[in-house]
């Protein structure tokens, strides 16, 4: 699978030998750092494994890719002079359009000179006796820094499906997190697509215009809202502008990082048509927080749960038009305990006369051929097969870097029964390393760019507090991280969340420990925790001269 360049083409340089901070990553959370660091008269430097800026919105290129918080709501709060200027063009925006927004903020900021890009950060190890991390790169560069920070990101770890054969195909193959920069023209070809995540669904409609035959193998079905995407009105823009510093001040105080009205009725203490009036009103709105959000109890209570379920399967059934295809698309777990989608078209697409699904329960995925796709029923020949299978979410791209702290363990060993982390932004045995938006932190389940600058802004003022009090190092407390794990599966056995099989629990990789990772608690009462924290002179870590 080809990865191809964009526009920033300068051999990489060498970076510094030593500074005080080297932050991994330069998607929303590195360049929001990158400021902040500067801001502290610190010396810094972002390393970046792509070409340019902007992380999981510059790897992932496949068709119909677009975020699913809108793009008024997704968006930097820091700068308000950056919030006045930038035009945003449609409600929930494409990639290229959020590609656009980080590339423009690097250099409204002058980020990119001191990121180092084609540069993959291979290792890092902690010296306990100078209180330093030594991190290593591709190109043999080793940087010694006070201060290690890893942002790069929840879903930028991509994987392959463990099935037997993926390298035998002759055709052209793509994975939905590094597709080609100059794009795939599938037009009259036959296309296999293998996942029907947010990748999947976001992409299959856009494939299915262009191929000939298009066959998607499917082995858990997804929720899908329609996202009613749109061009922004001039009048709602002007008004969200007037408004910012009250709406993203809401934004912090919300469960999702989404200002929402909160809920005060059961799902089961109202008619069955007062309720479905309300979730069609959801529907219609194009929100993935607005179907989950109804009431007060979709999230924790399985009886209430069914009635949002039978309601999205009866819109299936609905739409599409094959009776066994319907029922092949209608999730068994819970709504909202798996990723939702938003979708333009989604469900529509089966409708086609060229698209096929097929229900990998039934008849499961045997090997990939020289030609196509074999199942347990028969082989599939196609002219390109595309894999949207997701990624090692939350902890892949940590544990795939040899991060070592104290006596040399390193962060893969320690995690070997599930990620251990106190708030999701630090882990004992590793001193003065920080996760922007870690395992443990409300991160997947929230608006990202909300809990990306939460974290950020608490690692500064974490660093400006060591510094001040002539402190060189923090780590979190054995006592302090094990109880916050506790907490987080605590609040996750509350909810329906741990009955799906998702990438949130590390479902989809083999032989990752079944954990739900993210924080089910709620962006405003996890800030507030972590305040609580600072407040007390960091409680739970141990600060050290």
């Amino acid at each position: 699978m080809s990865v191809s360049t964009t526009d920033h083409r300068s051999d990489p340089r060498t970076p510094p030998s030593e500074v005080d901070v080297v932050v991994v990553g330069a998607g929303f959370s590195g360049m929001y750092l990158l400021h902040r660091l500067r801001g502290m008269n610190l010396s810094a430097i972002v390393i970046e494994a792509a070409d340019d800026v902007g992380g999981t919105w510059y790897w992932n290129r496949y068709p119909g890719a677009r975020v699913d918080v809108e793009s008024l709501a997704y968006s930097y709060s820091f700068s308000e002079e950056l919030e006045q200027e930038y035009e945003w063009e449609e409600r929930y925006p494409t990639q290229p359009e959020i590609l656009r927004y980080a590339r423009h903020v690097a250099d409204r900021f002058d980020l990119r000179r001191d990121i180092y890009f084609r540069t993959r950060v291979t290792a890092a190890s902690f010296d306990e006796d100078a209180a330093t991390w030594t991190v290593r790169t591709d190109h043999g560069d080793a940087v010694t820094a006070r201060f290690l920070v890893m942002a790069t990101g929840c879903l930028s770890a991509a994987k392959m499906p463990e099935i037997p054969g993926v390298n035998r195909f002759r055709g052209a193959t793509y994975h939905t997190a590094h597709w080609p920069h100059e794009g795939v023209d599938f037009t009259g070809m036959r296309v296999g697509v293998i996942g029907t995540g947010s990748s999947g669904v976001q992409s299959i409609p856009v494939i299915a215009e262009q191929a000939a035959e298009l066959v998607v193998f499917q082995r858990t079905p997804a929720y899908s809202f329609p996202a009613r995407n749109r061009r922004l009105r001039p009048d709602e823009v002007a008004q969200m502008k007037a408004n910012y510093r009250a709406f993203r001040q809401a934004q912090r105080e919300s469960a999702f990082g989404l200002p929402t009205p909160i809920p005060t009725k059961s799902a089961l203490e109202v008619s069955e048509e007062e309720r479905n009036a309300t979730y069609e009103a959801a529907w219609e709105a194009g929100s993935l927080v607005a179907v989950l959000t109804a009431y007060n109890d979709l999230l924790t209570s399985k009886e209430a749960n069914d009635t949002a379920k039978r309601f999205v399967h009866n819109k299936i059934r609905q739409i599409v038009k094959d009776p066994q295809t319907a029922e092949d698309l209608c999730p068994d777990y819970p709504v909202g305990t798996k990723r939702p989608c938003l979708d333009t078209g989604y469900y529509e697409t089966y409708n086609r006369e060229n698209v096929r699904l097929v229900n990998l329960r039934r008849t499961p995925i045997e090997e990939i051929t020289e030609r196509g796709i074999r199942t347990t029923d028969r082989e599939y020949e196609f002219d390109a097969i595309v894999y949207a299978t997701g990624f090692d979410a939350m902890t892949g791209a940590l544990t795939n870097v040899d991060i070592r702290g104290r006596g040399g363990l390193t962060i893969k060993e320690a995690w070997y029964a599930g990620p251990r982390t106190y708030l999701g932004i630090a882990s004992a045995g590793f001193p003065n390393l920080f996760m922007i938006t870690g395992p443990g932190s409300p991160s997947v389940l929230s608006n990202m760019i909300v809990s990306i600058e939460q974290h950020v802004d608490w690692v500064i003022d974490a660093i400006a507090h060591l510094d001040r009090n002539g402190l060189r190092t923090m780590e979190p407390t054995v006592e302090a991280q094990d109880a916050w794990v506790d907490h987080v599966n605590q609040v996750a056995a509350a909810t329906l969340y741990p009955q799906a099989n998702s990438w949130y629990m590390g479902a989809n990789v083999p032989g990752k420990p079944r954990v739900f990772m993210p924080y089910a608690g709620g962006v405003g009462a996890y800030r507030q925790k972590c305040d609580e924290v600072a407040a007390r002179g960091y409680e739970g870590f141990v600060l050290s001269p």
